[in-house]
């Protein structure tokens, strides 16, 4: 190669970068931009964070890997800021060379097959893999633990999602209690497949997420089988419940889009399809926090 192209490298892989960043952005913009767009809220007041249902649902998944690992509330907010800068939260296929999935990690690295890589579950515990092995790293700047792992030409950048990725940490985790509700289209839900959101509970949270198996719509989780005290202390959150309690429950909100889920309860709360733009509303029924209720739409 001559003298003359060797410079142009470092500008190329900037420019592709910036491009691929302007377009995730442009793509999240469209797909939460219209008013009445399903779309998903963490947070409160004014200090709220909107998010696609595919967004919330990648988050989600992030959030419950690293709890069942035992990881703290400080690793998931590492893990989701550092999604948030490489894909957006968004699972692509594509990305600088032969980067893909959620952190843009690179088969070639030896992150995962391409198969494995774009698996969710799988991607995100390869992050948190990586993770433990900094020294200090729930101590560290959250730009440094991220930068560890990652290894990117822009270790800055994810800074900027740290208050965001802070307020998704905090409902996913299940500190903050109904700090999450999601938006559904108007009209018919899909249905859902029991057999499949109790496969993904057991993949997300591990095995002792859920006892048994079967096909019935109605899905009872027990809160202490939970990754129980995984992402903190178990006990009274300020809402009402526990925090493991919580965070299934957050969970299943955040993934009730992708797996066609009716209605979720916890804590005397309710979040349903069918009226969704109301949030978390109180039932009137006696709050039962030993376990969280999931009903999946029927077909």
């Amino acid at each position: 190669m001559s003298e003359s192209t060797r410079p142009r490298r470092p500008r190329v892989a900037v420019a592709l970068a910036v491009l691929l960043a302007l377009i995730g952005y442009v793509v999240v913009q469209y797909a939460t931009g219209r008013k009445d767009a399903p779309h998903c809220v963490v947070g409160s007041g004014t200090n709220t964070y909107r998010v696609t249902p595919e967004q919330a649902s990648n988050a989600a998944t992030i959030s419950a890997v690293g709890t069942s690992r035992g990881m703290p509330e400080r690793a998931v907010t590492i893990a989701l800021a550092t999604a948030l800068q490489e894909s957006a939260l968004r699972n692509i296929r594509y990305g600088d060379r032969d980067s893909l999935g959620l952190f843009q990690q690179r088969p070639s690295q030896g992150w995962g097959t391409e198969k494995q890589i774009l698996d969710p579950v799988f991607s995100a515990g390869k992050f948190y893999d990586h993770l433990v092995e900094v020294p200090g790293y729930s101590r560290l700047p959250l730009t440094v633990a991220a930068q560890r792992v990652q290894r990117s030409g822009f270790p800055q950048a994810y800074a900027k999602h740290e208050p965001d990725a802070a307020l998704l940490a905090a409902a996913l985790t299940g500190r903050s209690a109904a700090s999450l509700t999601c938006t559904t289209e108007r009209g018919p839900v899909r249905a859902g497949d029991p057999a499949r959101v109790r496969a993904e509970l057991r993949r997300a949270f591990g095995g002792q997420a859920l006892p048994g198996g079967g096909t019935a719509p109605d899905i009872s989780v027990p809160v202490p089988t939970v990754a129980a005290g995984a992402a903190g202390p178990e006990g009274e959150t300020p809402g009402g419940g526990s925090r493991g309690g919580w965070e299934l429950a957050q969970w299943a909100v955040a993934r009730a889009d992708a797996l066609g889920l009716a209605e979720v309860s916890y804590a005397g709360r309710v979040w349903s399809a069918a009226e969704s733009r109301e949030g978390w509303r109180t039932t009137g029924d006696a709050p039962r926090t030993d376990e969280v209720r999931i009903r999946v739409t029927r077909g």
